[in-house]
């Protein structure tokens, strides 16, 4: 077996991982970053997740404005995923080359715990053992599939990973989840051209969202044509004609839904699995996650751990952040903590995308401010006009006492964008009079912020 030493191991290829891999190793210090598969060289969002869904949400969107018959919308679809595949790809090269080129050393093969400064690598030359004074956990996560009998015997389901390599368009296609991935599923494949329906077992859809917003959501999938079936059980999954049968409990009786391809997505859970963590004393939280305090460190001082493997929120711009909180130990003041990173935004690429940032208006009531609401249709936005998509809804929560933002949320087209915005306000005390009477390009959607706090 191979032994080798190094300052600084890094076990997976994702945001935080590599990104500290690169710092560190400009640093003049010695870096080994083990990722098990090639595959996943730039981690879970290059490789399965935002990169490669928001290029098929934005060739469908191209694909749902030219239209056509289905095999058109098929054969555009087919050329959607070979794009994806494209792309993909030349962003896993460009993230090996970037962090190869800062001297750190990548190690193909998957990582288990023997000790507290000990990994034992199962690489396709056999074992090799790595020792390292400090270790940095960053394995992602997974999608978790919930025991339905039958999923696992059919051929017809998918992960939302496995899901985005699925070369034929599915003319009926069935989502078990009602989550953020989920939905972005669901508007992606209706606008490529594909009948879907939505199942999801609570009664209340999208409920961490304001209920106004959630509403919007809701009516305007249904106005698309994408069925929501809430308050539903999924009792099992049959072989069918189109494929498969999703067989469904809900308050009327059994209900058949029948499908080419059945999506499951029910969550992501932390990928710890392989790690042996125990072995390296470890703690995990009860939901299996790697437990860290507000530094990110672990139950072990010289452990760290960083991104969707913590249990904390999954999008890849906080692993980056993890990155900065672990920077700010290793050669900063230590001050920078999860604690302290802000209001955090967040959008769902629906179409128009849904975004949001801070409290909802029934959180902030609950936590006794005095409440202004702001509202605007999104029709009354001549940019929404120009791009034919006058549904939706913007909605700023205020503190009436000092003019201050507690939340936005923001139904409409270029939501991603003008979210951020809103965070640095809610960060920095921006007043709502600020943003209702300063000068925006026209015609933007940001301009609406005229009208919205005005």
């Amino acid at each position: 077996m191979q032994n080798t030493s190094y300052q600084n191991l890094i076990i997976g290829f994702g945001k935080a991982g590599k990104t500290l891999a690169g710092f560190l190793a400009k640093k003049g210090e010695s870096v080994a970053l083990v990722e098990r598969s090639k595959e996943r060289y730039g981690g879970t969002c290059i490789n399965v997740a935002c990169i490669p869904s928001k290029s098929l949400e934005y060739s469908a969107r191209l694909s749902a404005e030219i239209g056509g018959d289905f095999a058109a919308k098929a054969e555009r679809y087919r050329a959607a995923i070979a794009e994806k595949r494209r792309l993909t790809a030349m962003l896993r090269e460009k993230n090996y080359a970037k962090v190869t080129g800062t001297g750190a050393i990548v190690i193909d093969g998957e990582a288990r715990f023997v000790d507290a400064h000990t990994v034992s690598v199962t690489t396709a030359d056999g074992e090799q053992s790595i020792t390292a004074e400090r270790i940095f956990i960053n394995t992602g996560a997974v999608p978790f599939v919930p025991p339905i009998p039958g999923a696992a015997e059919s051929t017809h389901v998918y992960t939302s990973e496995t899901m985005m390599e699925l070369d034929d368009l599915p003319e009926k296609l069935v989502i078990i989840g009602g989550g953020y991935i989920g939905l972005e599923f669901a508007s992606y494949y209706e606008n490529f051209g594909s009948s879907v329906a939505v199942v999801q077992d609570g009664d209340a859809f999208i409920p961490r969202e304001d209920s106004e917003i959630s509403a919007r959501v809701l009516q305007q999938m249904n106005d698309r044509g994408i069925h929501i079936l809430t308050g539903a059980k999924i009792t099992r999954i049959e072989e069918g004609a189109a494929g498969a049968n999703v067989i469904v409990e809900t308050a009327a009786g059994e209900k058949t839904l029948a499908a080419n391809a059945v999506l499951i997505a029910t969550g992501r859970r932390p990928n710890t699995e392989a790690l042996n963590l125990a072995a390296a004393g470890v703690r995990q939280t009860v939901r299996g996650a790697v437990e860290v305090d507000e530094h990110l460190r672990t139950s072990v001082p010289h452990i760290w751990a960083m991104g969707d493997v913590t249990g904390g929120l999954q999008f890849t711009y906080i692993s980056l952040d993890d990155f900065r909180i672990v920077k700010d130990q290793l050669a900063g003041e230590g001050t920078r903590t999860t604690k302290n990173r802000g209001a955090v935004p967040y959008s769902v690429f629906l179409d128009p995308p849904l975004s949001r940032v801070g409290m909802t208006e029934e959180e902030a009531r609950t936590a006794g401010f005095d409440v202004r609401i702001a509202r605007l249709e999104v029709a009354a936005i001549p940019k929404a006009q120009v791009y034919k998509k006058p549904a939706g809804l913007l909605k700023a929560v205020i503190d009436a006492k000092t003019d201050t933002i507690l939340g936005a949320h923001f139904f409409c087209p270029e939501s991603q964008e003008m979210i951020n915005l809103m965070k640095a306000a809610i960060d920095h005390g921006i007043t709502a009079h600020a943003l209702g009477s300063a000068i925006y390009t026209h015609p933007t959607m940001t301009e609406a912020l005229n009208d919205l706090f005005g």
